[in-house]
C-alpha cells in the first residue's frame, strides 16, 4: 500500500504546481486587502455567510444527518473507530508536509513516524499504534502554515458544503487537496472513500449537536475562529468554548 501511495502522490502533485502558484499569488493579494477590515470586524460578510450557513444546515438536515444516523445504527462503534483511524492516518502526509514548511522538525518527525508505524504495524492505519507509543497526532494544514508565517486570517467565510473557514484557510483548500491520498485512488474508489469519511465523521458528531446553544451561526463561527487561533498560537481565548 505504501508503494501505491507514494507512486500516486508526487506526479499529480507536481502537475498542478503552476496553477497552485498562480492561485496562491492571487489569494495573497486578497489576504492583504482584507487584513484591515478583519482587524475591526472578523465577520464583515455575515449576511452572505448566514445565507450560506442556512443552506448548509438544510443540506445536513435533509441528507447528511439522516445518513449519519442510519450509519451509526448499522455500524458498531469499534468499527467506526477503525475507519476514523484509517482516514486520520492518511492525513499524516499533510501533517508532515506542513510541519516541514513551518520548520517544526520535531512535529514532522512525529507525523512521519506515525504514518509509517500506523500504515504497517497498524494494518494500513486501522489501528492507531502511534498514539499507543506516545506519538501524539498533530494536525496541520496549509492555512495554519500561512498563519505560522504571519499571513493575516482575513474575514470569516462560510463556504457551501465545506463549512466554516477564513480567507486564509480557504486558500489552503486546493494545496491540501494535492496532499489528500484519497484523491490518488481510481475515481470510483475515491468517491467511495470520501463518502465513507464524511458520513463516519458526521456520525461521530451526532452527540455533539446537543452542545450547540443560542444562535447556531454565531456559536459555530466563534468556536471555529477560536480553534484556529489555538492551533496557530497554542493560546486559549478568554471566552474559549
Amino acid at each position: 500500500m505504501l508503494k501505491w501511495i507514494m507512486s500516486w502522490l508526487l506526479p499529480r502533485h507536481l502537475a498542478g504546481s503552476a496553477f497552485l502558484m498562480a492561485a496562491l499569488l492571487t489569494s495573497s493579494l486578497a489576504l492583504a486587502a482584507a487584513h484591515d477590515t478583519q482587524e475591526h470586524n472578523p465577520d464583515p460578510l455575515e449576511k452572505i455567510n448566514r445565507a450560506t450557513f442556512a443552506f448548509n444546515e438544510k443540506l445536513d438536515a435533509w441528507l447528511l444527518r439522516p445518513l449519519a444516523v442510519c450509519y451509526n445504527a448499522a455500524t458498531p462503534k469499534p468499527v467506526q473507530g477503525l475507519i476514523g483511524n484509517f482516514f486520520q492516518n492518511l492525513g499524516e502526509v499533510r501533517n508532515l508536509t506542513h510541519a516541514l514548511l513551518q520548520l517544526k522538525l520535531r512535529d514532522a518527525g512525529v507525523s512521519g513516524t506515525r504514518f509509517v508505524v500506523n500504515s504497517t504495524v497498524g494494518m494500513f492505519g486501522l489501528l492507531d499504534v502511534g498514539s499507543a507509543l506516545g506519538l501524539e497526532h498533530r494536525y496541520q494544514d496549509f492555512g495554519l502554515t500561512l498563519g505560522r508565517w504571519k499571513a493575516p486570517p482575513g474575514p470569516y467565510l462560510m463556504l457551501p458544503v465545506l463549512g466554516p473557514h477564513t480567507v486564509r484557510s480557504a486558500i489552503g483548500i486546493f494545496p491540501d487537496m494535492q496532499l489528500d491520498l484519497t484523491s490518488k485512488a481510481p475515481r470510483a474508489d475515491e468517491w467511495a472513500l470520501r463518502g465513507t469519511s464524511i458520513v463516519n465523521r458526521r456520525a461521530s458528531l451526532l452527540q455533539k449537536d446537543k452542545l450547540i446553544f443560542g444562535d447556531r451561526y454565531t456559536f459555530v463561527r466563534d468556536a471555529y475562529l477560536q480553534r484556529r487561533h489555538y492551533l496557530i498560537t497554542g493560546e486559549t481565548a478568554e471566552d474559549d468554548f
